[in-house]
């Protein structure tokens, strides 16, 4: 408005000042001098009118982006904080920490003691034991593999327990081979306090040594 309005005036004033004809040459030398004056006023007055309407756009942008990266601070921090809430659980272990040899066997059902643990987050293994004991409700996933050594007929069978509760199982029993290995895995709730182990089943042996043939594995998958 404040540019329309100076072009108005700058006009009427252009007009004004125009001579006549019985103006004398230098009358007419003169308005001609102040219509161009005036003329470059206006070229200067609207320049400045986009330049100011470029800055207003600026700021605006500026404006709308200062907005945004605010939140997104925020949503980095709420989700730095869902991630510092969420229990983390998860471990990994072998049968043997040093030498090598058979385990069992054993006259009764024995869980294995998975003694070189590789990795232990949450503490929720116990590697004196080889029990795993759920310290919040969740759905959880393990795996467990099995290797004999046997020169004659192989005699293996584990079996992953929840409690008392017989989830799967690795069997090798029969066979010409002296080698043999298998594994398996489940996923399945669990409270806390529910214990998860794998089981050496009466008079069945497992052979172990630096290649660590025999693991068990644990980690939570989320929350429930």
């Amino acid at each position: 408005m404040k540019t329309l309005a100076v072009l108005i005036l700058a006009l009427t004033f252009c007009r004004e000042t125009e001579p006549n004809e019985n103006n004398d040459k230098g009358s007419q030398h003169s308005g001609s001098t102040s219509c161009s004056n005036i003329c470059s006023l206006m070229s200067m007055s609207e320049k400045m009118g986009v330049l100011v309407e470029k800055i207003a756009n600026m700021e605006n942008k500026i404006t709308f982006l200062e907005t945004s990266l605010q939140k997104t601070e925020k949503e980095v921090l709420e989700l730095r904080s869902l991630a510092a809430d969420k229990p983390q659980v998860a471990f990994s272990a072998a049968l043997l920490d040093s030498g090598h040899g058979d385990t069992g066997p054993f006259s009764t059902a024995t869980p294995l003691k998975y003694k070189k643990v590789f990795s232990n987050t949450g503490n929720s293994y116990n590697p004196a034991t080889g029990i795993f004991t759920a310290m919040v409700n969740g759905m959880y996933f393990f795996r467990f593999s099995m290797f004999n050594n046997l020169a004659q007929t192989p005699n293996s069978v584990v079996s992953l327990m929840k409690n008392s509760e017989r989830l799967t199982s690795v069997w090798d029993t029969n066979g010409s081979d002296s080698n043999d290995m298998g594994s398996n895995a489940v996923v399945i709730p669990l409270k806390v306090g529910d214990t998860v182990y794998v089981e050496l089943q009466p008079n069945r042996i497992v052979y172990d040594d630096a290649m660590n043939y025999n693991t068990f594995t644990g980690f939570l998958l989320f929350t429930v």
